[in-house]
């Protein structure tokens, strides 16, 4: 890649780093919070409004025609719309500039200084959005980044590459001095959170970028556990977090945030172009949502009652019981297989998979101690990885996700599914079995393209194997023959042929072609009623 920087390929490879290291240092982040309220929730925060991001980017892309604009404006409103606490709405601020600015980059200008300038339009978008900035948190840390950035690009020969480095380095060092910029910081002898989650958004960049993992910020643990109060989280401070998405003219704003700054603190509002996202602690929770409606119309709304939330934490027990498979199906026949044997069925299908909210909600209302997720789809495996360990935050669920790849994997896998086992054995068993499952499928071009079996033109069938193009031709049953001498030449001793909603009478004819060629290998073939592909096909 030249300096052109972060095409929309790089930005879909530094979503999917930043999502799976948030991931990662999530817990380390909910340890550090204790600023503005130690609620030890900020890296839980920071993780789900990345995820939200990178979920609205991948459905904007999904088809593969979105342009840049197109696919970066999906990614604000995304990031808009799934930020959580004052960490996330900060965040959602910062990434929402940066994608504004990148998405507008002139053929002529250079890229370098296109994103030093975007870093630097994120930290002033950041500040305004706060009501009363404090120095020690996440906004110094990006502004130490950004303002290394803007002095790396004053050199002409530096690139894309350069920049970024030099500003994942000053925010590192802008994390380890906040200890001594915030009191509470030092008392509890912790760096800030939000700040600890910039660096980590950083270095995923860096590794989307270059390729190379950078160097990463060191692990930051406190030296003692942190003491979460009984009663309201700051001595004389707000009790509650209000959080709303508000639609409201751009001109009606900052009377908001003077009203809603009087009512408490850590007011932060973002958004623009209609949609604002709000967040403030506050005393009054009334008051704060009746100046949301002078202003605009606030939805969404959530409230949580700070002390309500520790000792919940503490207090939970769990009334789940049993163990069940939540699976996505893609066709209402396939629907009926899953939901026969057993799972909870989460509709989806290509342009319209299932969202983390979706997965997350049947796992949630299941009921079942311990939970097993199957996708049954390559671009759906993140988002259930999401879902998984945003349900075990509660900490009375269990949440393993199985990365079956293909609707037929996860057909093999529930049928070798057993509760009496122990929870580890039935994973293992149903894993293994979707893993040795060899699947292919058939379907229509709908574009020309160069495909890895040759080229393509629209109206061509396409055979796949294993998530590649295995054969183009021109007619359905001598793809699916083809496609079926493969997958049965690597041996196998059933065959399933799952039709879709145009493709009845092509499983039928598969599965006699199979009776007559190959004797020794059982066929059975199920009606699964999925769009785009007219034959589904596994072979155990």
């Amino acid at each position: 890649m030249d300096d052109r920087g972060f095409d929309l390929a790089t930005i879909t490879k530094f979503v999917d780093h930043a999502t799976s290291a948030l991931s990662d240092a999530r817990e380390e982040m909910d340890a550090l919070n204790v600023y503005p309220v130690p609620d030890g929730d900020t890296g839980t925060n920071m993780f789900l409004t990345v995820s939200a991001a990178r979920e609205a980017l991948l459905q904007a892309t999904a088809a593969g025609t979105a342009d840049l604009p197109t696919a970066m404006a999906a990614f604000s409103r995304g990031a808009l719309l799934g930020a959580r606490g004052n960490s996330g709405v900060i965040l959602s601020q910062m990434l929402r500039a940066i994608a504004s600015r990148l998405a507008e980059v002139g053929p002529d200008e250079r890229y370098a200084e296109v994103f030093a300038r975007s870093l630097d339009e994120a930290t002033r978008a950041s500040y305004a959005a706060v009501g009363t900035p404090v120095e020690g948190t996440m906004l110094t840390v990006g502004k130490a980044a950004s303002d290394a950035a803007l002095d790396a690009v004053r050199d002409p020969s530096a690139s894309t590459t350069d920049v970024l480095a030099r500003a994942s380095d000053a925010a590192r060092e802008a994390l380890a001095k906040t200890p001594t910029q915030l009191q509470a910081l030092a008392d509890a002898g912790v760096v800030d959170a939000g700040g600890r989650g910039i660096c980590v958004v950083y270095e995923a960049a860096e590794t989307a970028l270059t390729g190379r993992r950078p160097i990463a910020s060191p692990r930051h643990t406190p030296h003692i556990p942190i003491p979460l109060p009984a009663g309201d989280l700051q001595p004389g401070g707000p009790a509650y977090e209000v959080m709303y998405l508000l639609d409201a003219e751009d001109e009606a704003i900052d009377p908001l945030k003077t009203t809603l700054g009087g009512l408490g603190d850590s007011l932060v509002v973002v958004g623009g172009d209609g949609l604002w996202n709000v967040h403030v602690h506050v005393d009054d929770v009334g008051a704060a949502i009746e100046a949301g409606i002078v202003a605009g119309r606030p939805h969404r709304v959530r409230v949580t009652h700070f002390a309500e939330q520790i000792a919940e934490a503490g207090q939970r027990t769990s009334a789940r019981t049993g163990r069940r498979i939540v699976a996505v199906a893609a066709g209402r026949g396939l629907a009926q297989l899953f939901d026969e044997a057993g799972a909870v069925v989460v509709l989806g299908a290509p342009g319209r998979r299932p969202s983390t909210g979706m997965l997350l909600e049947a796992i949630e209302s299941c009921g079942a101690a311990e939970v097993i997720l199957l996708p049954n789809d390559p671009d759906s495996v993140r988002v259930a990885e999401i879902a998984a360990r945003t349900a075990e935050e509660s900490g009375d669920v269990r949440v393993a996700v199985i990365p079956s790849q293909a609707q037929v994997q996860g057909l093999a896998a529930v049928a070798v599914h057993e509760p009496g086992r122990s929870f580890d054995q039935d994973l293992l068993h149903m894993t293994a079995t979707a893993r040795h499952a060899r699947h292919g499928a058939v379907t229509i071009a709908a574009k020309q393209a160069i495909t890895m079996a040759g080229p393509c033109e629209p109206g061509d069938v396409l055979g796949v194997i294993e998530g590649d193009f295995a054969l183009v031709g021109g007619e359905l049953y001598a793809v699916a023959t083809g496609i079926i001498d493969r997958l049965v030449g690597g041996g196998g001793e059933m065959i399933t042929l799952v039709a879709g909603e145009d493709g009845r009478d092509l499983a039928a004819r598969c599965e006699q072609y199979v009776e007559s060629t190959y004797p020794t290998v059982d066929a059975v073939v199920y009606d699964g009623g999925q769009e785009r592909y007219p034959l589904l096909l596994a072979v155990e």
